[in-house]
């Protein structure tokens, strides 16, 4: 059993949800809003959060640039457009479902990432990662801390060029020009989406996303925890 906490502004919607979880044994606390749920945050620690995206006072955007990203956090959003999930998973967020879904894909969802997180408090990931990396030019993988994850080419040299350059923070025109060979357009969001893919890879392999720091309005930076 978790206990759960659902941020949704949809009433019908949030308690048709609350009532299929608890059916599943799950204890849930509700909230209507971002504001809401930091409020609810106070008094205790979810297992994991459901979170809508568009919602009044504060929206889940706002809700997961200020909450503990300790917390796994699976977005629950009717929008279904890839700024928005990049802009998610930027912020802390661990999964995306769109609405509709069926309940069964949201519980496989929700088993399959608390088992990472299991796996990763087991592990010890929290500590620091070992600073002895190794990277393989040849099929593009990385080796941290005795673990393996092999990345597209992009990937592969995005994640080197940072990590060369650690303790720096390497702004998204920079990383463009230098290792997409191109300059950053005003729309273009490739560099977001490689981005993205390499802190899924990461977290695949029970490394922290954090590897890849977001520092909002100026670019991205390797850290080491």
């Amino acid at each position: 059993m978790s206990h759960i906490l659902l941020v949704d502004d949809d009433h019908v919607f949030r308690d048709l949800l609350c009532q299929a979880l608890e059916q599943e044994g799950h204890e849930v606390t509700c909230a209507a809003d971002g504001i809401e749920a930091l409020t609810r945050l106070k008094h205790f620690q979810p297992d994991i959060i459901l979170l809508d995206i568009m919602m009044p006072n504060m929206d889940g955007f706002g809700l997961l640039n200020s909450c503990d990203k300790s917390t796994p956090v699976i977005v629950i959003s009717a929008i279904d457009n890839e700024e928005e999930r990049i802009k998610g998973y930027e912020l802390g967020a661990d999964d995306f479902v769109t609405k509709p879904f069926s309940i069964k894909e949201l519980l496989v969802r929700m088993v399959a990432l608390q088992r990472r997180v299991e796996i990763a408090q087991a592990q010890g990931v929290n500590q620091q990662v070992n600073s002895d990396i190794n990277f393989n030019d040849l099929d593009y993988s990385v080796l941290i801390d005795n673990r393996k994850v092999t990345l597209t080419q992009t990937e592969y040299k995005l994640f080197k060029y940072l990590f060369e350059r650690k303790g720096e923070v390497i702004t998204k025109a920079e990383l463009q020009r230098r290792v997409l060979q191109k300059e950053l357009g005003k729309f273009d969001r490739n560099l977001d989406m490689h981005i993205s893919n390499t802190r899924r890879k990461l977290a695949q392999i029970e490394l922290p996303k954090t590897l890849i720091n977001t520092v909002r309005g100026q670019g991205y930076s390797y850290a080491a925890m």
